[in-house]
């Protein structure tokens, strides 16, 4: 019989794809994601619960999997990760910032390895985002900025790697060629008041 992990692997890559998704800036296939996401996390644990939310983590967000589901077909332990994992915007967020900082608060309660999980997906995430996308890349680099500040249950190894990830990207942008003012990022990270609400 398949591991765990390795049904989850194939659950997710099937999910994915009847979904349609792929991924926004290169066109491959969405499961590049989770299975970056998913070595990451080996790197740190060989626990196989984490490496099964890791490769399920974008399910229930991304495609008609429900949290049901991932419960029957994985077990509560697995289901429990991909909730905390999972963004559900409420439904009075009336912008950007206000969907960021509610799911900011959400992943900020979840486990130590939930919170892992996501340090992890936060790394792959960010890797190419300023050489895709420079413009967003300065609005995403100062919410990732806000919200590893509340992952600090997570792995001590991946969290200074998202660390440092961001603030390479942040430094990049404000260099040639686009010349974003350093200050422009304290000010934007004004807008996501999150810091300091650990347990709020």
């Amino acid at each position: 019989m398949d591991s765990l992990e390795e049904q989850a692997r194939r659950y997710a890559t099937k999910a994915h794809a009847e979904a349609g998704q792929r991924r926004k800036y290169t066109d491959e296939p969405y499961i590049v994601h989770p299975a970056a996401v998913v070595e990451l996390v080996r790197s740190v644990t060989d626990n196989e619960v984490m490496l099964a939310a890791a490769w399920l983590h974008d399910t229930v967000e991304d495609t008609p999997s429900t949290l049901n589901d991932i419960s029957n077909f994985f077990g509560p332990q697995v289901a429990e990760l991909v909730e905390m994992l999972t963004d559900c915007p409420p439904a009075d967020a009336k912008n950007r910032a206000a969907r960021k900082v509610a799911h900011f608060r959400h992943t900020a309660k979840a486990s130590a390895d939930a919170q892992t999980i996501k340090l992890a997906d936060i790394i792959d995430n960010t890797r190419s985002i300023i050489h895709f996308d420079p413009h967003f890349a300065r609005v995403y680099l100062v919410e990732k900025r806000v919200q590893i500040s509340l992952l600090t249950d997570g792995n001590a190894d991946l969290w200074k790697q998202a660390s440092i990830i961001i603030e390479q990207g942040i430094d990049q942008l404000t260099q040639a060629p686009h010349h974003v003012p350093a200050d422009w990022f304290a000010r934007q990270q004004q807008k996501y008041p999150v810091n300091s609400e650990k347990t709020s």
